[in-house]
């Protein structure tokens, strides 16, 4: 069984209720554990609806190229469409963290390559394990959360 945290979001329709059925459907690949929800604005989508955003860790015994598809086949299940990758979405499923696995080919990037930009993913991943060390920066959560401030990132 492999450690693996993940990122979720979503910034249109029942934001809160596609966040909750993506959960439950990764429930089923292993044993989860989750962060709160956090709303924050839309980083780089002036305009664009505020996301929810959330982190949960996974338990499973799952590949990481097996996980990937399993999540990006959720998200289509709850409306993703999957050739639009950026901008507004209904769900956006990431995989933050597979243990201490670093894995950079097309398609699959272990850490994802900006999660110690982003308050989004920083505050829920903090949450849950903020003493987790970044494989390749060697910084723990609570470290790179501390250099890049959470003022944006809000309880929902």
């Amino acid at each position: 069984m492999s450690e693996v945290f993940l990122g979720l979001g979503s910034n249109l329709g029942d934001r809160s209720g596609l966040l909750e059925r993506a959960t439950a459907a990764l429930a089923c690949l292993g044993e989860l554990e989750r962060s709160r929800w956090y709303e924050n604005p839309a980083v780089g989508l002036p305009g664009a609806p505020a996301f929810l955003n959330g982190v949960v860790r996974l338990q499973t015994a799952l590949a990481p190229d097996e996980l990937l598809r399993q999540t990006r086949e959720i998200e289509r299940g709850l409306g993703r469409d999957p050739l639009r990758r950026a901008g507004s979405r209904s769900i956006d499923i990431d995989i933050l963290l597979y243990g201490k696995q670093v894995i950079s080919r097309p398609g699959l990037e272990i850490p994802h390559p900006r999660l110690h930009q982003r308050a989004f993913v920083l505050v829920p991943l903090a949450e849950l394990a903020p003493n987790l060390v970044h494989p390749v920066l060697g910084r723990t959560v609570a470290e790179m959360l501390a250099d890049i401030g959470s003022a944006d990132v809000k309880v929902a």
